[in-house]
C-alpha cells in the first residue's frame, strides 16, 4: 500500500499531466480558431478540465498540510512540494487568464476585431500570482464592457424589429382595405354594366317603333295626297 507521501506525489503527477493537457488544448496550433460549434465544444471541454484541475489543486494543498501529521517528512521536502504546488497554481492562473481572453475574443467577433491565443498567453506569462489577479480583473472589466455593448446592440435590434413589425402590420391593414374597396368598386361596376345593357336593349326597341311610325305616317301622307290629286 502506498504511503501518504507517495499518494500525494501520484495525485500531483496526475494534476500536472492534466495541466499539460489543458495547456496543449488552449494553445492548439499557436492560433485561435475561427468561432463555431466545434470551437465552442472544445472551449467548454477546456473549461471543465480547468475546473477539475483547480479542485485537484485544492485537494493537494489540503493533503500537503496534513502530510506531516501522517508520516515524518523533512522541511526541505515540504518546501519543495510547496514550490511545486505554487508553480502549478501559477500555470493554472495563466491558463485561466487565457481562457478569459479567449471568451472575450469570441465576443469581439460580434463587435470588433479578433485576437490570437499566442498573444493571450504571452500577455499572461509575464505576471506573478498578484499580477494575474489584476490581469483577470481587467479582462472581466473588458468582458463587462463588451456585454454592455452587446446588450445595447440587442436592445436596438429589438426596437428596429418592433418598428418593422408595426410597419408591416400597417401595410397589411392598408392592403386589406384596398382589397375591400376593389371588391366594392367591382360590384358597382357590374351593376352599372347591367343597367347599361338593359338601357341599350330598351333604346334599340324604341328606335324600331319610331321608324315604323314614321314610315306609316309617310305612307299615309302619300295615300292622302294621291287621293286628293286624282279625286
Amino acid at each position: 500500500m502506498a504511503s501518504p507521501s507517495e499518494s500525494w506525489m501520484q495525485e500531483f503527477n496526475e494534476a500536472s499531466k492534466l495541466g499539460d493537457e489543458i495547456s496543449a488544448m488552449i494553445s492548439g496550433k499557436n492560433s485561435l480558431p475561427q468561432p463555431g460549434p466545434e470551437t465552442q465544444r472544445q472551449f467548454s471541454a477546456v473549461r471543465r478540465k480547468a475546473t477539475i484541475l483547480r479542485t485537484k489543486l485544492d485537494i493537494l494543498k489540503s493533503l500537503l498540510s496534513e502530510l506531516p501529521s501522517k508520516q515524518p517528512i523533512s522541511a526541505k521536502e515540504m518546501n519543495r512540494r510547496h514550490e511545486m504546488l505554487k508553480n502549478l497554481s501559477t500555470k493554472v492562473n495563466q491558463m485561466a487568464a487565457a481562457l478569459n481572453m479567449f471568451s472575450a475574443a469570441t465576443r469581439e467577433n460580434l463587435l470588433g476585431p479578433d485576437s490570437k491565443t499566442d498573444d493571450i498567453i504571452n500577455r499572461a506569462s509575464g505576471f506573478d500570482n498578484q499580477g494575474l489577479v489584476g490581469f483577470q480583473r481587467q479582462i472581466m472589466r473588458e468582458q463587462d464592457e463588451g456585454l454592455d455593448k452587446l446588450e445595447e446592440t440587442v436592445i436596438s435590434t429589438k426596437h428596429i424589429a418592433l418598428a418593422v413589425n408595426e410597419e408591416l402590420t400597417l401595410h397589411t391593414r392598408l392592403l386589406d382595405d384596398l382589397d375591400e374597396h376593389v371588391d366594392v368598386t367591382n360590384s358597382r361596376l357590374q351593376r352599372v354594366q347591367k343597367n347599361l345593357a338593359f338601357l341599350n336593349k330598351r333604346t334599340k326597341g324604341g328606335c324600331a317603333c319610331w321608324v315604323f311610325l314614321v314610315i306609316a305616317i309617310v305612307i299615309l301622307i302619300v295615300v292622302v295626297w294621291i287621293l286628293i290629286k286624282y279625286l
